[in-house]
């Protein structure tokens, strides 16, 4: 697809069609709404034009507008950033019919901060921590939580909170990378070539971190506080065994609109 055009030589703003069609042209399957989207967000023609360009070489819509929806929020992301996905507002939805009263949030692995913001305006007043080993994460996911008084650690996992934390957590959601090493290479391009590595690659069989999570969760949870992971449905199954061996009481949730399966620990102590 060549490059689309605002130049002296094609002077007027590009319509909606020819945005559409150059869309669809690259392989977007939702070329009309995506087109609507970049259509409102675009300044001038040129800023147009660029937007165009940017998707139809691949760069994920969320980057080339700097925001994706979540749970009803637009939450900033930036290049370098793991963009949330639809399927994770599920981990969102159990965090909250589990732990409906939690006062103490953590968002560890928080990428764009997304999970954090979203439970934070669910449940109004919150102390609201979110952790990420990635510097552009924390840049961004800083930007998220600002509205809701959140604040967000740098560093490698438990590590990165204060701890004055330790046993206050009410709902300790991780959205950890669990795609299997050798499987990262099979991901769709936009994932593959945009999103950085240590959002994705969860070691050998997917679970490494998930397994350094767990084994330290319950130190940090409050009693009936809840821990909850994201992964698939096949890994599920270790996915519990790594709960059970920490001392928590474990069951997946599956939803099938979403394609999501969550893994939900509580702390019975």
């Amino acid at each position: 697809m060549p490059p689309v055009s605002s130049s002296p030589s094609s002077p007027t703003p590009l319509s909606r069609d020819f945005v559409v069609a150059a869309l669809r042209t690259a392989g977007c399957v939702f070329a009309e709404d995506e087109a609507r989207l970049i259509l409102a967000a675009a300044r001038t023609p040129d800023e147009l034009a660029a937007m165009v360009d940017r998707r139809v070489t691949g760069l994920p819509l969320e980057l080339v507008l700097g925001w994706a929806e979540f749970r009803g929020l637009r939450i900033a992301v930036e290049p370098g950033v793991f963009v949330p996905r639809r399927r994770t507002e599920f981990l969102v939805e159990q965090a909250l019919a589990h732990a409906p009263d939690a006062s103490v949030v953590v968002d560890l692995c928080c990428g764009s901060g997304a999970v954090g913001a979203a439970l934070a305006a669910a449940l109004g007043r919150v102390e609201l921590h979110a952790a990420d080993i990635d510097p552009a994460a924390v840049r961004c996911a800083r930007r998220n939580v600002a509205p809701f008084g959140g604040e967000v650690h740098a560093g490698d996992l438990f590590a990165a909170l204060p701890d004055s934390l330790r046993g206050r957590v009410g709902i300790l959601a991780a959205n950890v990378p669990y795609v299997p090493t050798e499987e990262v290479g099979l991901l769709p391009a936009e994932a593959r070539d945009h999103e950085p590595l240590v959002a994705l690659d969860g070691g050998a069989d997917g679970l490494d971190v998930l397994r350094r999570v767990a084994a330290e969760a319950p130190n940090w949870l409050a009693p009936g506080g809840c821990l909850l992971f994201e992964t698939s449905e096949r890994q599920a199954p270790t996915a519990l065994e790594a709960f059970t061996r920490s001392g928590l009481s474990a069951r997946p949730v599956v939803s099938e609109e979403l394609y999501a399966t969550v893994v939900v620990g509580l702390n019975q102590t």
